[in-house]
């Protein structure tokens, strides 16, 4: 018997509830420790890298193999860093002129890698045996719906954030703005309905859908991003909690458009009017070359520290700075460097719309979007009663334990592929 029709007998056996609103109906655990399923994870992307989309993938992907799952990786032919040893990592033909590690779109990939990453999933699932496709990101779901064409493989479409938020802010030749626009609001209402279920980062990825009409409600579930807590266990430099001499905040990530690294900028010329010690360190692999201008002109560029360090440096960096910065105006999803901030127990000052789940001087400091000037009184509020600072890093690592662990979305997940098998018997 197929590992599909097995599971469909088991869920016929138990008369189990279809997914609930929002939700991933519970499985019995007897049935998941006996089903070693075969995964392919398309990442359409560089693989691994040390930034959001391939995090959430890399992440997902070793634990449901630590689960006891064959989990096979279809990726780029490049990437940077390590992954686990359980996972098989399938990449398309080297394409030696592209070299590129930043997010967004760019034309290279959407006529050629991702072109190469369809006929190189299609390849697989001709000759072995694949039960699911957990698809990330949009462009993960078009490569996946083309490459099972004629095949009754059950996908799963994994929405780390909408194409309306991040698209049109990307540099594009030749596509004016309105067209990406209008690229990017139709994808997010017609692509969603091309796979049989759909996990979502946010519950307010979940309710942009449903307002839309682009999935319907059983047919989606929360899978919350995680966040390894016990490598940002970290202590300061001056002791447990401890910050440097020198009032210091933190970014960490990469310096796309989206980041809001022109208002952190501005924020930090308000900080540094009034605390004239202060630095900005910027830990990022990007290039920071589009916004050294406006650091001069801001007469900032002495008092920002650039450095490039691996994924396993930020732990102690974060560990050494005062405040956490997060000048993201909006994000449908969670950001990475956010959970990280709150894992290291850092006081996070962010626009409200890209922290969801955080509450106003409960576990951060929340401002309006687009408030420069909130944003820099909340910083040295901060640097100010660094008590309250303490509190509101506690607060904020204690939500992170409790809310975002990555093997309880590996579970999710595991649960959501077992429905869609029984769904397809």
């Amino acid at each position: 018997m197929t590992p599909q029709a097995r599971l469909g007998a088991t869920f016929a056996e138990s008369s189990a509830p279809p997914f609930a609103a929002g939700t991933v109906a519970s499985v019995d655990p007897r049935l998941v420790r006996s089903a070693r399923l075969s995964v392919a994870v398309i990442a359409a992307c560089p693989f691994p890298a040390p930034r959001g989309t391939p995090v959430r993938i890399q992440r997902l992907a070793e634990e449901l193999a630590h689960r006891g799952h064959r989990v096979i990786v279809v990726t780029y032919h490049h990437g940077m860093g390590e992954t686990d040893r359980s996972l098989e990592v399938q990449r398309i033909l080297p394409v030696r002129s592209y070299t590129r590690l930043g997010p967004g779109p760019t034309y290279g990939k959407l006529l050629l890698l991702d072109p190469l990453l369809t006929v190189k999933l299609a390849g697989i699932l001709r000759r072995e045996r694949v039960d699911v496709i957990h698809a990330h990101h949009f462009e993960g779901l078009m490569v996946g719906a083309v490459a099972r064409l004629g095949r009754g493989i059950p996908l799963l479409f994994d929405v780390h954030t909408l194409l309306t938020s991040e698209l049109p802010l990307y540099p594009m030749p030749l596509m004016p703005s309105a067209l990406k626009r209008w690229v990017a609001s139709t994808g997010e209402r017609r692509l969603p309905r091309w796979a049989d279920h759909v996990a979502v980062v946010t519950q307010r990825i979940r309710g942009k859908l449903l307002e839309m009409n682009a999935v319907p409600a059983e047919r989606m579930s929360l899978v919350p991003n995680g966040v390894e807590t016990d490598l940002f266990a970290v202590t300061g430099q001056n002791g447990r909690g401890g910050a440097p001499k020198r009032p210091t905040l933190i970014f960490t990530g990469n310096l796309a458009p989206y980041q809001g690294i022109d208002l952190l900028l501005a924020a930090f010329r308000r900080v540094l009017d009034r605390r004239h010690d202060a630095r900005l360190q910027i830990v990022t692999e990007s290039s920071f070359d589009a916004y050294a201008p406006l650091a001069s002109e801001l007469g900032l560029t002495d008092a920002i520290d650039l450095v490039r360090a691996p994924f396993a440096e930020i732990p102690r960096l974060l560990a050494n700075a005062d405040v956490a910065m997060n000048p993201r105006v909006d994000c449908d999803g969670i950001p990475v460097k956010l959970l990280n901030y709150m894992a290291a127990a850092k006081p996070v000052v962010s626009f409200v719309s890209s922290a969801p789940g955080l509450r106003h001087r409960e576990t951060g400091w929340l401002v309006s979007d687009g408030d420069v000037d909130g944003l820099a009184r909340g910083t040295l509020a901060l640097l100010d009663d660094r008590e309250l600072g303490r509190q509101l890093g506690q607060n904020a690592r204690q939500f992170v334990e409790a809310e975002h662990s990555w093997s309880r979305s590996a579970e999710l997940c595991e649960d959501i592929f077992h429905r869609m098998l029984a769904a397809r018997r």
